[in-house]
């Protein structure tokens, strides 16, 4: 069974069709790519995915139960966590607050017990922030924990997006361009962290522009073009695909 299953799923706005009839399935501890020019349809596609668009039909199946109809967040619950490519930060906060407050998620301590701090409470508090700070530590970021998130350099607030979405717990993690804007340097950086997360068990469907890093990482890509699905494979077959050089990567080139 996969963890994640598109069955026949299509959005349109008008009379413009995202996402057309799509068919996806994702196993269990992959590292996906999904690739596609500006405007194919992969935002689309994360969108209903997580629940923040609804399907004009088709269905979601997610670890055998059709979620077509639950909102963002019990997809979150459920361990289907997405990034976004405008990184998503309280950035007047400290960089290990941004991952306390997301670790909350699975504590179960509200408002009124962080309030009152009985001993139970700041146990569960110390058991929180120890887990915050072995997440900055994983992404490489722990010597920032102080800093205040607004502040931080663009490579930093990037890593501590994926800090924050691993504080969900996730099972499946939708990594939205992650390394937009970055340097070489950050983009070797962040491109490392992904894979020690997929290598920790969780599963990756990953959307970037950078090709090169995208090839380089992602052991199945699926290509898809005005909305619809034109290819699926390895990096060495997608790279070799006519129908992808055409419409991805401009005649001619490859990134073999």
């Amino acid at each position: 069974m996969a963890m994640l299953e598109l069955v026949g799923l299509r959005k349109q706005f008008g009379q413009l069709v995202a996402v057309r009839d799509m068919d996806l399935s994702v196993e269990e501890g992959e590292l996906r790519g999904l690739i596609g020019p500006n405007g194919s349809g992969k935002t689309t596609m994360f969108n209903l995915i997580t629940g923040f668009l609804r399907p004009n039909k088709g269905r979601i199946i997610w670890q055998g139960h059709d979620i077509t109809k639950l909102p963002p967040h019990s997809r979150a619950e459920r361990g289907l966590v997405r990034t976004f490519q405008i990184t998503t930060l309280l950035k007047e906060t400290t960089a290990l607050r941004n991952v306390v407050i997301a670790c909350h998620l699975h504590t179960g301590t509200g408002p009124f017990q962080q309030f009152i701090r009985d001993p139970r409470t700041r146990e569960k508090e110390k058991t929180v922030e120890e887990r915050a700070l072995d997440l900055l530590e994983t992404m490489g970021i722990a010597h920032v924990k102080d800093e205040i998130a607004g502040c931080l350099p663009h490579g930093y607030q990037e890593a501590l997006a994926l800090a924050i979405a691993m504080a969900t717990e996730p099972k499946l993690l939708l990594l939205d361009e992650p390394i937009t804007g970055m340097n070489p340097v950050e983009t070797r950086e962040m491109m490392e962290r992904i894979r020690r997360i997929n290598e920790s068990g969780v599963t990756i469907l990953l959307v970037d522009h950078d090709m090169r890093a995208v090839m380089g990482t992602c052991r199945q890509i699926t290509v898809i073009n005005f909305g619809e699905k034109i290819a699926e494979g390895s990096p060495e077959e997608i790279s070799k695909n006519k129908d992808v050089i055409e419409a991805y990567l401009g005649v001619g080139e490859t990134y073999a």
